[in-house]
């Protein structure tokens, strides 16, 4: 009789289920093809960067299979891009080396803002204003200072999104991170409320569903308080969970101005009077902020660190972009990895352990949300493209590349290369924190960003109860990936 398990006499895999003892989760047998030709994230994450830009996601997926680390480093010339990278030592290598490679040659985001803001940019961004810059503002955003801002603006949203899912209720998490970041953006960058201005913020800008409530009427009623501590606003204009959506639209529609630019980072006229008029928008209370906000609030702490207006203005201006999208990006992505790979269930039984048997950590040593954190930053990288403008001939990984060239470093695909989301996944050397760039130009906003991830999922998960995602829709047509909805409720 035929051997089981055998045919022709050669071993065949039998179907095996698996099932994780730690996130409770079984996988059913997977076939041989579809081993060989695993995918590095979730299909649901396929999904969300397939609806932002569909170009662009068969970039990162191609890409990231032909300019993958190898022997001799990954980097091939590719028509219509330049040099494209989704080794993380090579795109380490090209983002610490200020020498050969500029942020403000085309290909880079400076020479993209410089057509914006003007050419003072690129001394801020790249000349020797840069360091200058650098210098005198790390100290905006410490692990410390981050943590009191978030708690700041955020804490009563918070806590509404808390009660909600505790009565049994749904939070859409897209919506809330919206409403999250454009408070922040209201806070840090001294935005004035239509309370405060007359305005009206006008129908149809609170975009989302009935899990609205998440954030509401108590939160609206103290969480402006921040920006109203900067600018000079009195305690009734208090900013709304419209006005937080409205400030994060506009800040969108200012990041949609470099969709793109992936083939180049010139702008036509419109694009760039388009652009100045959403900055001019954004930035109208940044003035005011600077002169006579108190020295704990970003703006004043700019003034006091030694930063003139038009510095505050620009810095203001590079955190709209790198921070409005980004972050909410990374708030619902990380939210809906940690249910669609079970990974929710490590980080609740890691937060179990932790609250039952605390330990003093050393520092810098993540704790569980943290770790968590990390890694949603990781799978995620919300900035899936990192571009470098080539300023003096150099040679990297075998290839030599010539002044006037530029680079595409594919940050999704060499961080996601490091495996697939684990919630407790150690520190991976090759990676580092490549989702927030390398070099001189690191993310200014690293910690805060880390902060208001922890703060979400704090909220989302420290009662212990795991999520179901009761629906979702991600967002179309847009220059960063995320969810336009994502709604959740208790399992």
């Amino acid at each position: 009789m035929p051997i089981p398990g055998r045919r022709r006499g050669r071993p065949v895999a039998l179907p095996v289920r698996h099932t994780d003892p730690v996130t409770a989760t079984t996988t059913g047998p997977v076939p041989t093809r579809e081993r060989r030709r695993a995918l590095p994230t979730t299909r649901h994450e396929l999904q969300v960067l397939a609806a932002a830009r569909p170009a662009m996601a068969g970039v990162l997926l191609v890409g990231g299979a032909l300019t993958g680390p190898r022997p001799g480093g990954g980097l091939r010339r590719v028509p219509g891009l330049g040099w494209v990278t989704a080794d993380p030592t090579v795109g380490r290598r090209i983002l610490t080396d200020h020498r050969h490679f500029t942020i403000v040659g085309e290909g880079g985001v400076g020479h993209l803002w410089a057509q914006i803001l003007g050419d003072w940019v690129l001394d801020l961004f790249d000349g020797p204003g840069h360091h200058d810059l650098r210098t005198r503002s790390r100290e905006l955003f410490t692990e410390a200072s981050a943590a009191a801002l978030v708690d700041g603006a955020w804490s009563l949203a918070l806590d509404d999104a808390r009660r909600t899912l505790a009565a049994g209720g749904s939070v859409d998490v897209g919506r809330l991170a919206r409403v999250l970041v454009g408070r922040m953006m209201i806070s840090l960058l001294g935005i004035p409320s239509p309370a405060a201005t007359g305005a009206s913020s006008g129908p149809g800008t609170a975009t989302g569903s009935a899990a609205s409530s998440a954030t509401g009427s108590a939160a609206s009623s103290a969480a402006g308080s921040a920006a109203g501590a900067g600018t000079g606003a009195t305690p009734e204009a208090v900013p709304t969970d419209d006005d937080a959506l409205a400030a994060f639209a506009t800040g969108e529609r200012l990041a949609s101005i470099a969709l793109g630019s992936a083939g180049s980072t010139y702008l036509a006229p419109g694009q760039v009077a388009a652009a100045r008029e959403i900055v001019a928008e954004l930035t109208q209370g940044v003035p005011d902020g600077w002169r006579h906000a108190p020295a704990d609030r970003l703006l004043g702490r700019c003034r006091e660190l030694g930063l003139g207006l038009e510095e505050t203005t620009g810095l203001a201006s590079l955190l709209m972009v790198a921070g409005t999208e980004t972050s909410a990006s990374a708030m619902a992505r990380t939210t809906a990895l940690l249910i669609d790979t079970g990974e929710q269930h490590r980080l609740l039984r890691l937060l179990a352990d932790e609250r039952a048997h605390p330990v003093e950590r050393a520092a810098g040593e993540p704790d569980a949300v943290e770790n968590a954190v990390r890694e949603g930053l990781r799978v995620t990288s919300p900035a899936s493209v990192i571009g470098r403008g080539v300023s003096a001939d150099v040679e990297v990984a075998g290839r030599t590349l010539r002044a006037g060239e530029r680079v595409m470093i594919l940050t999704w695909a060499a961080n996601t290369a490091a495996g697939p989301f684990r919630a407790d996944r150690p520190y991976v050397r090759e990676t580092r924190q490549l989702w927030f760039g390398a070099g001189r130009h690191l993310c200014l906003g690293a910690a805060l960003a880390r902060a208001e991830i922890a703060a979400l999922l704090h909220a989302l998960y420290d009662d212990g109860a795991p999520l179901r995602a009761v629906s979702r829709r991600a967002k179309r047509r847009v220059l960063v990936p995320g969810y336009d909805q994502l709604v959740v409720a208790r399992a």
